[in-house]
C-alpha cells in the first residue's frame, strides 16, 4: 500500500485548491444568499478538466480514476460545498453515459456535458418512492420510434436548469428489473418542471419536481438495454456516494482550519480558547476523524475503479461514516465558535446547512446501513 498521492494527483489537487480559493470561496456566501446557480463558474471548473472527471478523453473527459474524483471534490468544496456537490452529481450522469451510452450516444450527449456548456441532472427519486427506489412509477410505454413518458421525478438539482436528464422510469413489470435508463432532453414536449424548492442549505444549485405528461422521447436515447436501468443507477450511485463523501470532508476541513486559527485568536478568561486543554481535544477527535473518513473514502474509491466485489459495500460505508462525520465536525466547530458561528457573516453556519443534506442524499445513511447488513449477513 502507498498511502502518498502521485506527482500527478498533487498537480490536480492543487489546481483544485487553487481554483476553489479564488473562484469559488469569495463568491460562495453570494450564491447562497441569491440562490444564483454559477454558471461561469461551473463552466471554468470543466476548462480545468472537473466537468468530467472520470468520463473517457475521447469524448472530452478526463479519463481519471474515482480516487482522483474523491481528491478533487474535497478541495472544490472547501470553495463552496453546494456548487462541489453539484457538479459531482453532473459528473455522475455524464459518467452513466459514457459507461452505458452507444458511441452514438457518447459523442452526442458527451462533449457538451464535459465542457459544461450542457448541465446534467440525475433523476430517479420520485414523490411515492425514495429510499424504497425500485418501487418508481414514472411509465415509459414504446410508441413506434419513441417512448412516452408519464410521471414525476423529486428533489432533482439542476431540474428546470439542466439541459440533459439521465432518468430511471418503469418499462417492464415491477421492482428492479422493471426499470430503464433514458436521457431526456431540456425542450421535449410533455417535459415541465414544478417551482424551485425552497431549501434549507444547497442554495447555488436549483431544485425542482421533473415532470413528465406525455412526454415523447426518442428511442435512441435508451442507455443501454431495457431493464437494465437500475443497475446502471445503482452503478453511479456508487461514484455519487464517494464523490459527496469527499464534500462532506472538504466542508468539514475548512470550517476546522477557520476554527483552528480563531481558538488561537479569541481569548476567554485571559486565556486564548486554544489554550484551554478540553477544547485542544476537541480539535484532535475532530482531525482524527476527518483523517479516518479521508482514508475510507479514498479505500473505497480505489475499489470501485477497480470493479472490486466489494465495491459497493465499501463506498456506502464510507459514505455513511464521511457524512456523518462531516456533519459533526462542522457543528462542532460552529459550537467552538459560538454566537459568532451563528451569524451569517461567518461561513460555518452555511456549510452546516450544505452538508446536513449528504446525510440524506445519494441513499441515506439509513440505507447505508442497510447495504453494509445485507452485504454481510448474504440477505
Amino acid at each position: 500500500m502507498d498511502f502518498e498521492l502521485s506527482e500527478d494527483q498533487r498537480a490536480f489537487q492543487a489546481t483544485a485548491r487553487q481554483f476553489a480559493r479564488d473562484e469559488m470561496m469569495p463568491q460562495a456566501r453570494d450564491w447562497d444568499e441569491q440562490e444564483k446557480f454559477p454558471v461561469e463558474t461551473l463552466r471554468g471548473a470543466a476548462a480545468l478538466g472537473f466537468g468530467g472527471i472520470y468520463v473517457n478523453d475521447d469524448v472530452g473527459g478526463s479519463a481519471l480514476s474515482r480516487l482522483d474524483a474523491t481528491i478533487i471534490f474535497e478541495e472544490l468544496a472547501q470553495g463552496c460545498t453546494s456548487t462541489a456537490a453539484y457538479i459531482s452529481i453532473h459528473n455522475m450522469a455524464a459518467w452513466m453515459i459514457d459507461a452505458f451510452g452507444s458511441e452514438v450516444q457518447r459523442r452526442k450527449f458527451l462533449p457538451r456535458l464535459c465542457s459544461m456548456e450542457h448541465f446534467a441532472s440525475y433523476c430517479l427519486t420520485e414523490p411515492g418512492a425514495g429510499s424504497d427506489a425500485a418501487s418508481l412509477a414514472t411509465r415509459a410505454r414504446r410508441d413506434g420510434d419513441h417512448y412516452v413518458l408519464d410521471g414525476a421525478k423529486a428533489f432533482i438539482s439542476g431540474g428546470g436548469v439542466s439541459d440533459v436528464y439521465v432518468c430511471m422510469v418503469r418499462t417492464g413489470g415491477q421492482g428492479p428489473k422493471g426499470i430503464s435508463c433514458i436521457v431526456v432532453e431540456k425542450g421535449t414536449p410533455g417535459l415541465s418542471f414544478g417551482a424551485q424548492e425552497k431549501k434549507l442549505g444547497w442554495k447555488s444549485q436549483p431544485t425542482a419536481m421533473v415532470m413528465f405528461e406525455n412526454c415523447r422521447v426518442p428511442a435512441e436515447n435508451l442507455i443501454g438495454r431495457e431493464g437494465e436501468g437500475f443497475t446502471i443507477a445503482m452503478k453511479g450511485l456508487d461514484g455519487g456516494r464517494l464523490n459527496i463523501a469527499a464534500c462532506s470532508i472538504g466542508g468539514a476541513q475548512f470550517c476546522l482550519d477557520r476554527t483552528i486559527e480563531y481558538m488561537r485568536d479569541r481569548r476567554q478568561f485571559g486565556t486564548r480558547l486554544s489554550d484551554f486543554q478540553a477544547l485542544r481535544f476537541r480539535l484532535a477527535d475532530y482531525a482524527t476523524e476527518l483523517e479516518a473518513a479521508r482514508l475510507m473514502v479514498r479505500r473505497a474509491a480505489h475499489a470501485v475503479s477497480e470493479g472490486d466485489p466489494g465495491g459497493t459495500r465499501l463506498a456506502a460505508m464510507a459514505k455513511r461514516f464521511a457524512t456523518d462525520v462531516g456533519f459533526e465536525v462542522v457543528n462542532g466547530c460552529l459550537q467552538l465558535h459560538g454566537g459568532y458561528g451563528y451569524l451569517r457573516d461567518h461561513p460555518i453556519e452555511r456549510v452546516l446547512r450544505d452538508v446536513r443534506v449528504h446525510q440524506i442524499l445519494e441513499g441515506t445513511n439509513e440505507v447505508m446501513r442497510l447495504i453494509v447488513s445485507r452485504d454481510l449477513l448474504g440477505n
